[in-house]
C-alpha cells in the first residue's frame, strides 16, 4: 500500500508564491498585438478595437507594422475602435474569392462602427485588397 508523505506548510506557501510571481511576470510582458484592457487604448502607436459600442466590452490592440489576424472573440464582432497610431492602417475582410480593405486614418475613432462586423485582420497596407 502506497503511503503519502507530508509536505511542510512553509514549502507549500513558497511554491505558491513562486507560481504567482511567475504568472505576474508573464502578464506584465507586452506582446506586439495582445488582448488589452480598455485603458490600454491610450498607448501611443496602437489601434484598439472593442466588442461593444462606445469603446466598451472586450478589447484588443494592434501595433503596426505588418498584418495580424484579430482574435476569435473579435472576428466579425468589432463595434468600435480608436487609433493612437501616427500612420493609417487598414481593416481587412477576407471575403469569398477576394478581400476588402477599409482605411482607418491616424488618430481616428468610431464609437459605432458598422464595418467592424466584417473585421478579420488589420494591416499597415491594403494587402492588395479592394477598397470596401
Amino acid at each position: 500500500m502506497f503511503r503519502g508523505f507530508a509536505v511542510p506548510a512553509s514549502l507549500l506557501a513558497s511554491t505558491a508564491l513562486l507560481a504567482s510571481a511567475a504568472a505576474g511576470t508573464a502578464a506584465a510582458t507586452p506582446s506586439l498585438s495582445a488582448t488589452l484592457p480598455a485603458s490600454a487604448a491610450s498607448r501611443a502607436g496602437d489601434v484598439c478595437f472593442w466588442t461593444a459600442a462606445g469603446q466598451h466590452g472586450s478589447s484588443w490592440c494592434y501595433t503596426p507594422p505588418g498584418y495580424t489576424d484579430v482574435p476569435e472573440f473579435l472576428h466579425d464582432k468589432a463595434a468600435s475602435f480608436r487609433s493612437n497610431a501616427d500612420t493609417a492602417v487598414y481593416a481587412i475582410d477576407w471575403g469569398r474569392g477576394t478581400c476588402y480593405a477599409r482605411l482607418i486614418r491616424a488618430h481616428d475613432l468610431a464609437d459605432n462602427w458598422p464595418w467592424g462586423a466584417r473585421l478579420d485582420g488589420v494591416a499597415d497596407t491594403t494587402m492588395g485588397c479592394e477598397v470596401g
